[in-house]
């Protein structure tokens, strides 16, 4: 799968969560995380990684090859393990990489579109703040499903309804979050008439290990397995591979062999009676009644 994280106003905490669903991806799958921010990426500086290998070697190999292999191969390891491609700090520099790596569907997109067509791998893309300009924008379209988290007061969402019809445009299989404070799922989606897939809880011990700060919680399998913000990016995960499943096979049904319906024209014992003038055919007098003379001496129809 190719997975799109991304917001359209604010910074409701895109890259956290990003590493949290890269993260907490159930198996079997194994998720690589790309950075892939037009406003300059924030996990080299987070985990002290190494300026090299990254998304601009990612970009320069691309040029050259579109052997899947390479996203892993230009990834460095968080330190829970998580492969992730980091993008350079400098806006000027990422959004040059990003533009370089794009525009050309057999080299930019498409190399993160081919590794993520590999069994068993999930690419998650972190493309930050995204608009119709975006550099990132291809990867969105090119993507399975596309994660939108949106702050919930009323400025974060007074943008939201003159954009959901060109956002519905950029993914078959978008997903809204909450982030924060502020109007419920219940409220957001009565006005804006798109439910919210949840909120992302407010949980600073879970962020600070994501974000590569010093916490109390560790990283692995008591972090944010356990926090709350790993739990909800479980969840999430779960949802979007249920969305991508086939769907199931329906029973084989034997089909019943065409037999024509009988067609009763007289029934054995009774003698024929003619048909009235309302096409109503009157029931015989069976024999032995008083009445009985052969035919219904009552003419018309039967009581």
């Amino acid at each position: 799968m190719l997975v799109a994280v991304l917001s359209v106003k604010g910074s409701p905490g895109v890259t956290t969560f990003s590493v949290a669903l890269a993260a907490r991806w159930p198996a079997p799958g194994r998720a690589v995380l790309v950075e892939a921010d037009p406003s300059g990426g924030d996990l080299a500086t987070r985990f002290s990684l190494e300026s090299t290998p990254g998304l601009l070697s990612l970009t320069a190999a691309a040029r050259r090859s579109a052997d899947p292999a390479m996203v892993w191969q230009h990834a460095q390891a968080l330190p829970g393990g998580l492969p992730v491609v980091a993008a350079p700090p400098d806006a000027d520099r990422a959004r040059g990489a990003l533009s370089a790596l794009t525009p050309d569907p057999a080299a930019g997109a498409g190399i993160l579109r081919a590794a993520a067509n590999v069994a068993d791998t999930v690419v998650i893309v972190d493309c930050g703040r995204m608009d119709s300009g975006s550099p990132a924008l291809p990867i969105v379209r090119a993507a399975d499903a596309m994660v939108l988290l949106t702050g919930a007061h009323a400025d974060d969402l007074a943008h939201l309804p003159r954009r959901l019809p060109a956002i519905s445009r950029w993914s078959a299989h978008p997903v809204m979050l909450l982030a924060g404070e502020g109007y419920s799922p219940a409220e957001v989606a009565r006005e804006l008439g798109v439910p919210p897939l949840g909120r992302v809880p407010d949980d600073p011990r879970g962020a600070a290990v994501l974000c590569g700060r010093p916490s109390t919680v560790r990283w692995g399998r008591t972090g944010p397995a356990h926090s709350p913000l790993g739990q909800l990016a479980h969840k999430v995960a779960k949802v979007l591979v249920a969305q991508q499943a086939p769907p199931p096979d329906l029973p084989h049904q034997v089909p019943v062999p065409h037999r024509p319906v009988p067609v009763l024209r007289a029934v054995p014992g009774v003698p024929g009676s003619p048909v009235s003038a309302n096409g109503v055919r009157p029931a015989p007098v069976p024999p032995g009644h008083p009445t009985f003379t052969g035919s219904n001496p009552r003419g018309g129809a039967a009581s």
